[in-house]
Order: C-alpha cells, then sequence, then structure tokens
C-alpha cells in the first residue's frame, strides 16, 4: 500500500456531476447532451469503481483507486487537468513530467505519455466529448503513479526500517495543492529522493544512454590473457572503449603499435577500480568480460540502483553508516550532503550467496561493545557444532567456549549427554569468550534488528584480500574496526581515540552508548557514483537486480 492510501470501500466510487459539461463541451439542456452526460457518468464511475482504466498500458489502478477518487472529491467532480473541454496549461506541465520520466529511470510508457499525447491533440482540435473523459482519467492516474513511484518506488516492498520512519506523502493532496499553486512541474523534483547519490545517478544515466545508443565504441576483441608490455592487435579498440567509458583520456595520442602498454594499462586499472576487480592492469577473463558487457546492461544497473534508492526512508541530518553489499565496501558519511564523499570506507565481508545471504536494512546503531562474546547462532549450533560436541567432548574447551542458560547464567563447558540435549532443544546455548580467536575481533557495532545482524572485527583477516567476499554467516566483518570505532564515536569527547585503541585491548566487556543513535543502511547497489572515480559496477551476486528486473517489467499489480 503507498502513502496516503486506504481500503475503504466507500471511496472506490464518485459522483461527477458538476464536470459533465466541461467535460463534454455541450450546451446543458439539448437531450443528445443529456444523454452523451449520462453516458460519461456512467463511464467514469463504471472506471473508479472497478479500478481498472482500459485505455491504459496497464488497466489495473487498484493501488491507487483512493488517491484518484479523492482527488476529484476535492474539487467537487470538476475535472483535473482541463479548461473548456480541452487541455490545461497544467495538463501540459503534467505531461511534461510523464515524458521526462526516463531521467529518473521510468519509463513514460508505462504511464501512458504516447496515449495522453495522442489525446491531447484530439482535444485541442475539437474540445470535449468522450475523448475528454478519457483523457482526464487517464492523466490523474498516470501522474498520481508516477508521483508515487518517485516518493517510494514502483515495487511494493516492506519498510528497510523498523525506527526510522518513512517518507509521509498525501497523493491527493500533493497533486491538489500542484495544480492549484501552479507548480505541477516541481513536483516531481520535489518529491524524489533529495541525496547526492540519487542525482549523481541521474547524471550518469543520461550519459550511459548516450554511450549505449553510440553504436562506433568497439567491442574488445579477447585474448586468454594480456599482461603490460604485451603485443596487441585489439589495442586500438581497447583505447576507443576505455575513452568513451571516460577511463582513458581522450587527449591520450594512439600508440604507434599495437601493442597494452603506457597509458592503456593506467587505464585499465582505472577500469578494474570501478568495476570492483583487482587493478593490477592484467586483463584476464573478468575484466574482458567487463570492458565488453553491453552498455544497455550498465544502463539497466542504474535504473535498478535509482528504484532501490526511491525504497530509503529519509537520511538527511545524520551522520551514517552505508555497507554496500555487492561492492564488499563500507561507506562511513559525515553527512549525507555536499559532494557525496565518505569521511571513512573499507574492505567488508558479507554473507555467503548460497545460503547466508546479509540482509537489506536501514536501522540504528546505538552502541559499541569492545571485547564482545560470541553468542553462537542458533544455526550454527545445530548445524557446525553440535555434531562436533557429539564426537569431541573437549571441543568448547578447545575453542574457549561455555554453555549458558537464561539470562547469560553460565553452565560451564563440560559437555554431558544432557548438556547435548538442552543445546538441541533450545534450552541451552552458547557463547565464545573474548580472546584472540574470537570471530568478532576486538569489537562490534549493534543495530537491534530482526535479523540479528551487526558489524565486526575479525581475527581472520586473509580473506580481505580476496577480490569477492561473501564469506559470513549474514554479519558484516569490517577491515579496520578500531579506525570505524573512532570514528563512531568521534563525537563523544569522553571516547577520544587512544580510549577506543586502550578499550579493544582490555578485559573485561565493556559497552560505549552512542549519545546519538546513528543510521547503519546495509544496501544492494550494483550501480555507484563515486567521487573521484566515477560510475562503479559490481556483480550481482545474490541475483536480486534479476528479480527487481523481472518485477518492474510484469508491471503494475494489486496491493
Amino acid at each position: 500500500m503507498m502513502p496516503g492510501t486506504s481500503r475503504k470501500g466507500s471511496e472506490t466510487t464518485m459522483k461527477l456531476p458538476s464536470c459533465l459539461l466541461v467535460l463534454l463541451g455541450l450546451a446543458a439542456g439539448h437531450p443528445s447532451s443529456a444523454r452523451a452526460q449520462d453516458s460519461a457518468v456512467t463511464d467514469a464511475q463504471a472506471v473508479i469503481a472497478a479500478a481498472r482504466i482500459p485505455w491504459s498500458r496497464w488497466p489495473d489502478f487498484s493501488r491507487h483507486v483512493d488517491d484518484v477518487a479523492r482527488l476529484y472529491r476535492a474539487r467537487a467532480g470538476a475535472p483535473v487537468w482541463l479548461d473548456a473541454g480541452a487541455p490545461a496549461r497544467q495538463a501540459g506541465e503534467a505531461m511534461a513530467q510523464l515524458a521526462a520520466a526516463s531521467a529518473h529511470g521510468l519509463d513514460p510508457g508505462d504511464y501512458d505519455a504516447a496515449v495522453l499525447d495522442s489525446l491531447a491533440r484530439t482535444l485541442r482540435g475539437a474540445p470535449g466529448g468522450a475523448a475528454a473523459m478519457r483523457f482526464d482519467l487517464l492523466l490523474s492516474v498516470a501522474f498520481v503513479r508516477f508521483i508515487a513511484d518517485l516518493h517510494v518506488g514502483r515495487v511494493p516492498h516492506a519498510p528497510l526500517s523498523r525506527t526510522l520512519p518513512d517518507r509521509p506523502l498525501d497523493l491527493t493532496a500533493a497533486v491538489s495543492a500542484a495544480v492549484a499553486g501552479d507548480s505541477v512541474s516541481r513536483l516531481a523534483d520535489a518529491v524524489a529522493p533529495r541525496i547526492v547519490q540519487y542525482r549523481n545517478l541521474r547524471l550518469e544515466l543520461a550519459r550511459y544512454r548516450a554511450l549505449a545508443a553510440d553504436s562506433s565504441i568497439p567491442l574488445v576483441p579477447i585474448v586468454e590473457q594480456l599482461n603490460p608490455d604485451d603485443p596487441y592487435d585489439g589495442a586500438p579498440a581497447l583505447a576507443r572503449r576505455l575513452a568513451a567509458l571516460g577511463d582513458l583520456p581522450t587527449t591520450t595520442a594512439p600508440s604507434p603499435e599495437s601493442r597494452y602498454a603506457g597509458d592503456l594499462v593506467v587505464a585499465t586499472r582505472r577500469f578494474q577500480r570501478r568495476h570492483g576487480l583487482t587493478a593490477d592492469g592484467v586483463i584476464g577473463p573478468l575484466t574482458f568480460r567487463a570492458l565488453n558487457t553491453p552498455l544497455a546492461h550498465r544502463v539497466r544497473q542504474i535504473e535498478l540502483t535509482l528504484e532501490r534508492l526511491r525504497w530509503l526512508p529519509p537520511l538527511a541530518g545524520h551522520r551514517l553508516l552505508v555497507v554496500n553489499i555487492p561492492a564488499f565496501r563500507l561507506f562511513a558519511f559525515d553527512s549525507v550532503g555536499g559532494t557525496g564523499a565518505p569521511t571513512l570506507h573499507m574492505r567488508v565481508i558479507v554473507g555467503k550467496a548460497l545460503d547466508t545471504r546479509t540482509p537489506v536494512l536501514v536501522e540504528q546503531l546505538r552502541y559499541l561493545e569492545f571485547q564482545p562474546y560470541w553468542n553462537v547462532p542458533r544455526s550454527i549450533l545445530l548445524r557446525e557444532i553440535l555434531p562436533q560436541l557429539r564426537h569431541r567432548p573437549t571441543y568448547l574447551r578447545e575453542h574457549d567456549m561455555e554453555v549458558v542458560g537464561q539470562r547469560d547464567r553460565v553452565v560451564g563447558d563440560a559437555v554431558t549427554p544432557a548438556v547435548l540435549q538442552r543445546l538441541a532443544c533450545g534450552e541451552l546455548r552458547l557463547r565464545q569468550r573474548p580472546s584472540p580467536r574470537n570471530p568478532l575481533g576486538r569489537v562490534k557495532f549493534v543495530f537491534p534488528n530482526t535479523a540479528d545482524v551487526y558489524l565486526h572485527g575479525t581475527p581472520d583477516t586473509a580473506l580481505f584480500a580476496e577480490q569477492r567476499r561473501d564469506f559470513s554467516h549474514g554479519c558484516i566483518r569490517v577491515e579496520r574496526p578500531t579506525d570505524l570505532a573512532a570514528w563512531v564515536l568521534g563525537d563523544q569527547p569522553v571516547w577520544p581515540r587512544d580510549s577506543v585503541v586502550a578499550a579493544m585491548a582490555a578485559k573485561p566487556t565493556r559497552r560505549a552508548l552512542l549519545s546519538h543513535p546513528m543510521p547503519v543502511v546495509l544496501f544492494y547497489a550494483t550501480a555507484v557514483a563515486l567521487p573521484g572515480l566515477g560510475l562503479a559496477f559490481y556483480e550481482d551476486i545474490y541475483g536480486h537486480d534479476h528479480r527487481l528486473d523481472e518485477a518492474l517489467r510484469a508491471g503494475w499489480t494489486p496491493p
């Protein structure tokens, strides 16, 4: 259900007596006029009662039927977009917004832009008639859909946060006020996400659409592996493609020989960094695949990220942490405004793509826990540890673990049949004491959530060198936990950096409460505008892009 809507059955029908003469452009009292009026009443009421507009690309508008009905009721049944039976100035502005929907990664065809344009031309030549009713209702449905889609996204989704509110919007009030206040042309920008990433991606979308339409950009000839200084007949094609993508300066003089060297290697390394690849200048299968990925696919990645950005709750005015799951990166921002450059960034390890994916959510970071215990998740206990305990009773002692009951009452590390049974049925649980081997490292960052995931350090730092880093059970391991802890607590005088370092090194377990909870955004974006680097693309490791693309192509469905 979109904001500003309800499912009250009484709101799905309406009467339009005062708009009929204007809609039809006919004089009152004439018999044929009366018959036409009756027909228009029936047609308009039937369309809204059925929440189905047959002359639309997506006839079912049940998700917004209450908004459309309220829009007409607020005007006492008068048409919204007509003046003397012809399109009013506000109608032209609304249609211009729909025609420009592609600038937001949306399809003007989904909002019947071409149909509306055809109806408008008909009405300008012959105001009134049945076309007037069709035009007015269709533009109302299309514009309400468009504004809702810009505000919260096209695909219905569960709220990403339990603690940060969504961006409320009364669609009827917003459209009515824009029409009355002559601000229809500004409404789209007013309701779209007001964050730097959204603005920058829109700019990149226009550029990549132009690239995708440019048939002169060549594909790169593939060889088994290309090392710096290797002879390579495909060097001219590689140079042209890298120049088009912005990795090779267009002022670079062409190489007189077919060799992969010099500026081409430098440009390739930049390209590799933008695509989450090892930036060593060696072109192997992964780099060749990224180089030759159709640019239309890159356009779609940008469009899908724009859709996901519309799902976010308001984040302005906050310091915040963002983990981009497919990028395997964490970004810390002092503010969501300005240039969009992060204050701190680092590599992370996320959940395995196969079975323990890191969830997408937005919650509030409330405290840090130094020298944390690791409370073993029940899934890991049942699948991995219990089988070990049945064959190795010394397992707990070897791994510095202990059995605990309710209220963290310590039972010990002795493994008996009774203990095994109580662990299996959930009466007891396991935790690992703070130690150099504790999988949470020296600190964890807690933002309570239903998935029970958090950020934490790790003693196993070798995996951060891997290009693809989906190795965890769902929580996020951070590469530089000390730096992150110091930044998070940086606005609290009682936690200077040396105190953070001391707390991470000394027992016992200690909590540091944040004076102001901070949003943590676990996000999924395969296209990201990075300050100083340009547009970065990442693999769809969880298949979320594929499923979102399918949902968008399926069109609107009832709530």
